[in-house]
């Protein structure tokens, strides 16, 4: 027995398709007991959490949703990994019960492995609304694997399910049922074994007959750990020998075999005992999805989203900022007298203000994940995904693409986060590297300042409603860029089932909210913090002469500025910003902005010499002095292309899993808006000379 049944403890992993109610049933047997993280070398999400189950402890692995373990996405080569490498007691595959046929073919895949398999069928509910009847008894036999009928949702069939897996653990259920898939795969399976080396590590764990059934299927990590010339000889005639008899490929005619077999058990065991009728699911879709109507119905509970997200979380939003001010004041205020006052400064502008600027977003965060769980949970969000996906697909997205760049014009932070509901991996890159694009709410208070200032009242909402547009063109062109070279790839064909509707249950709501927020403030947060400090110091030292600062000719904020480190970036970078338009105020300006777009308001006041938003008037009548409207346009255009800023970097990085892709972003996206600034400049003083 192994060492782990022993112990009385026990691995357990939990699979099953997306919009399965897996998660579901991870929430129900698990609790709070409960953690979030990433796999080693991936971005893919992993949960894990305890069950107890009388005296012995579970601990649960929730797998990513995937339809097969074909490995050719990050999430099927997680799971899969998984699988062969840590070796779980027991695999639990969650299957909607009232959509069979379809969830079955994991199900068979975890079979060929011979893992000690239970299936739960969840959802049994919808599955007897929809006339369904099973002769689980009869079913089970086939497969070789015992079948825990659920509700998930309503707790309903959660204590059988552990008991079944306790007894799965202690190996008293059957051994998972082997597919027979014809004599002329048969023969072809059995070639491939006859010249699998025996001393290879690899069948020790994944078997002789698993090894053969994936290199006939032109498993490509399989091939890699193979490298024999006699095996790639033999694989070679065999699959020329069954597509010459065939006509068709051997996967193909896998797929085949596994779903013949899964439709020859569901005959014999699965019983319809009503005439299929249109349901409710039916009858909403037929609104939600309509031609005409289903795109304006989406805009509008996007808008309910949005309008929760960024109005009511406002007002949480300006109480931590009222919180984060009001400790700074209290900090400032009984600051013990001669205690260095670096640190005082330290402290307020870089330690609180660092954290405050991550945490007021918090609300936001929660709010926003809050009415995404909603949507996904209740079905909805895989029919937002189907109406976009025609016209995403036409730039090299996916349909689901839409909604975290929608969430852009809010927040690149969470957009970003967004792109986990995204499966294939090539696609969420290309998505996250463009989001910044989207012009987010941080840019609205630079769009706010310059508007205004060189723009009369009649053109202020062409020019806001210009930039938007900019951005979207700008996102569609990069978007065909990265996907014909640095992403190159045929897009994965877009096959998402429609879940049944269902009401979303207030717990796992509140989980889902709350992974993500934590994860929030605990990764992106820290990195922020850091270079919150960072940003403090390059525009605090070194510090002026005091014979110079004393002397009163230039205003003491401005002259510390043009000392500091910042500010001679600003002017050893102004020959290289010249040709856009710009000089060393606009230059330090945006080293600020670059750790919040925000901040480029509060760097041109001091620039100015000024106060705070009560001097906004000002503010902008000086600049009015100093700049042109072309030049003017020119900022806002390079604000809204260029480096995102520090906290989307982080995420970037975090998200993908690898700093080459945020350098990237950063680097690409400022590099762009060097370009485009500086022909739009150029052709601009072109044409003022000409006319």
């Amino acid at each position: 027995m192994d060492a782990s049944v022993k112990k009385g403890e026990w691995l357990v992993a939990l699979a099953g398709n997306p919009n399965s109610g897996k998660t579901t049933v991870f929430n129900a047997l698990t609790g709070t007991r409960q953690h979030t993280g990433n796999y080693p070398g991936v971005t893919v999400e992993k949960k894990e959490g305890v069950c107890r189950v009388d005296g012995r402890t579970l601990r649960i692995v929730d797998l990513p949703g995937v339809y097969s373990l074909s490995a050719l996405s990050a999430e099927e080569l997680v799971a899969r990994r998984f699988l062969l490498q840590e070796r779980p007691d027991v695999v639990v595959d969650v299957v909607d019960a009232s959509n069979l046929e379809r969830h079955l073919y994991l199900a068979v895949q975890l079979m060929e492995m011979k893992v000690p398999l239970v299936l739960a069928f969840n959802m049994s509910d919808v599955a007897r609304q929809r006339g369904l009847e099973f002769d689980l008894e009869q079913l089970s036999g086939l497969l070789g694997a015992p079948i825990v009928p659920l509700v998930a949702t309503k707790g309903e069939g959660i204590d059988e399910l552990k008991k079944t897996i306790v007894r799965c653990a202690e190996q008293v259920l059957p051994v998972p049922a082997e597919i027979h898939y014809g004599q002329e795969l048969e023969e072809a399976i059995a070639k491939i074994e006859s010249v699998l080396d025996e001393n290879l590590p690899l069948l020790r764990s994944y078997g002789r007959r698993w090894t053969a059934l994936k290199l006939l299927e032109g498993d490509l990590e399989i091939q890699e750990q193979i490298r024999s010339p006699q095996v790639s000889d033999v694989l070679h005639q065999v699959r020329q020998h069954l597509t010459g008899v065939f006509r068709e490929s051997p996967e193909v005619l896998i797929a085949e075999r596994r779903y013949g077999f899964i439709s020859g058990a569901c005959q014999e065991t699965v019983r319809r005992t009503v005439l299929k009728r249109r349901d409710f699911s039916d009858r909403l879709d037929a609104v939600l999805t309509h031609r005409y109507l289903g795109l304006p119905i989406f805009a509008v509970l996007m808008y309910i989203v949005f309008y929760l997200t960024f109005q009511i979380g406002a007002w949480p939003q300006s109480w931590l900022e009222n919180g984060f001010g009001y400790l700074a004041q209290r900090v400032g205020r009984f600051w013990p007298e001669g205690v260095s006052e670096e640190i005082k400064s330290l402290l307020i502008d870089g330690v609180i203000a660092g954290v405050g600027g991550v945490v007021v977003f918090l609300p936001n965060i929660l709010l926003l994940f809050l009415g995404i769980a909603f949507l996904e949970d209740s079905g909805y969000m895989a029919r937002a995904a189907f109406i976009m996906d025609r016209l995403m697909h036409r730039i090299g997205l996916h349909g689901k693409s839409f909604i975290p760049m929608l969430i852009g014009f809010g927040c690149s932070v969470p957009a970003i986060m967004a792109t986990r509901i995204l499966e294939e991996r090539r696609t969420r890159l290309a998505t996250m590297l463009v989001i910044p694009l989207m012009s987010c709410g941080a840019r609205i208070t630079i769009y706010g300042l310059l508007i205004p200032a060189f723009f009369p009242p009649v053109l202020r909402g062409p020019m806001m409603w210009l930039i938007y547009l900019i951005g979207i063109v700008l996102a569609i062109v990069c978007v065909r860029l990265l996907r014909s070279t640095v992403l190159r790839g045929e897009s994965v064909p877009f096959v998402m089932e429609l879940p049944p509707y269902r009401l979303p249950t207030l717990r796992g709501l509140l989980l889902h909210m709350w992974d993500r927020g934590w994860m929030y403030l605990r990764k992106a947060g820290t990195v922020i913090l850091v270079l919150s400090i960072v940003m403090w110091a390059v525009t605090r030292y070194p510090r002026p002469p005091k014979d110079i600062l004393s002397a009163g000719e230039v205003p003491p904020q401005r002259l510390e500025l043009e000392y500091s480190l910042a500010g001679r970036i600003g002017k050893w970078m102004e020959p290289a910003i010249q040709p856009l338009g710009f000089d060393w105020k606009i230059g330090t300006a945006l080293i600020g902005a670059a750790m919040a777009k925000e901040v480029f308001v509060s760097q041109m006041s001091i620039v100015y010499s000024l106060g705070g938003e009560e001097d906004l008037e000002q503010l902008q009548k000086r600049i009015r002095e100093d700049y042109s409207v072309l030049q003017g346009f020119c900022i806002m255009l390079f604000c809204l292309i260029s480096t995102p800023c520090v906290a989307t970097v982080a995420v970037t990085r975090r998200e993908s899993g690898a700093w080459k892709w945020a350098i990237f972003q950063f680097a690409g996206l400022t590099g762009l808006a060097y370009m485009i600034t500086l022909l739009v400049y150029q052709t601009g003083q072109v044409i003022l000379m000409l006319m």
